[in-house]
């Protein structure tokens, strides 16, 4: 590596750095503001969280993309604005790809981990914007329901985790017995990027080689079908159909 690539590493680092605590002040000031929210009706805080939440997304990305770090291709994703009542059901090979759709989408709710729920900078926000916790199966298929038939838009990542294998991990049931059962379709959104930047096994703190791209296009909407299985075959079919390469060093934007 030469002394000028060597220089540019450097300052990219340092930037990458200056953002992750961007990130986590950001975090923690926001969850501060909000918790005189927890005295307010239910149908007035959650928007309002959920706003709030898409727009701490939508600066990260900003400021990454302002750094010549990362680069996004997300328009796509505007079109859902005017949708309601649905499930969007993404690919999963980062663990950006939850900002990636919050910060074009600011009514989705989330299905998530347990483990986000206690976690300090993201739990009391994803509580009062009204996610979905998968800590109790009965209760996080009811809730999750419930969120659908209210009209929400619903963001499920099918795989359960991180893609493990490309171009995707094998589908879960649960998203095709929600769909079903709240009587939606399933919006797929095909994500891909250059980069194993977060992927499954990438530590939050090492940084990725730059600049890292990612894209957001809307895939096939889905039915579901009658029982969950079939459901879950549908997607594993069009997302392996669609996608070559969730991660392709050779993407450009």
């Amino acid at each position: 590596m030469s002394t000028l690539n060597r220089c540019i590493r450097i300052v990219q680092s340092l930037l990458y750095y200056f953002n992750l605590i961007g990130l986590g002040a950001l975090l923690l000031a926001a969850t501060l503001a909000a918790l005189p929210l927890l005295l307010a009706p239910r149908q007035l805080r959650q928007p309002v969280v959920q706003f709030g939440i898409s727009a701490v997304c939508w600066l990260l990305l900003a400021s990454l993309s302002a750094c010549r770090l990362m680069y996004f291709d997300l328009r796509a994703l505007d079109q859902l604005n005017q949708r309601r009542r649905m499930l969007l059901v993404p690919n999963h090979p980062s663990l950006i790809d939850a900002f990636l759709v919050l910060s074009r989408i600011p009514r989705a709710i989330c299905l998530m981990k347990a483990s986000i729920s206690t976690n300090i900078f993201l739990g009391a926000g994803a509580h009062l914007a009204g996610y979905v916790s998968n800590r109790d199966p009965h209760g996080m298929f009811r809730a999750a329901i419930d969120a659908v038939e209210r009209g929400n838009l619903l963001m499920v990542f099918p795989e359960g985790t991180r893609t493990t294998r490309q171009p995707v991990s094998p589908m879960l049931g649960s998203v095709g017995l929600i769909a079903r059962k709240a009587g939606a379709p399933l919006q797929t959104i095909l994500i891909t990027t250059n980069s194993p930047y977060l992927s499954k096994g990438w530590k939050i703190w090492r940084p990725p080689q730059f600049p890292v791209y990612y894209r957001a296009e809307l895939g096939r909407c889905i039915e579901a079908e009658a029982t969950a299985s079939a459901t879950a075959a549908s997607l594993q079919q069009y997302f392996e159909q669609a996608l070559k390469l969730s991660i392709d060093p050779a993407m450009t934007l």
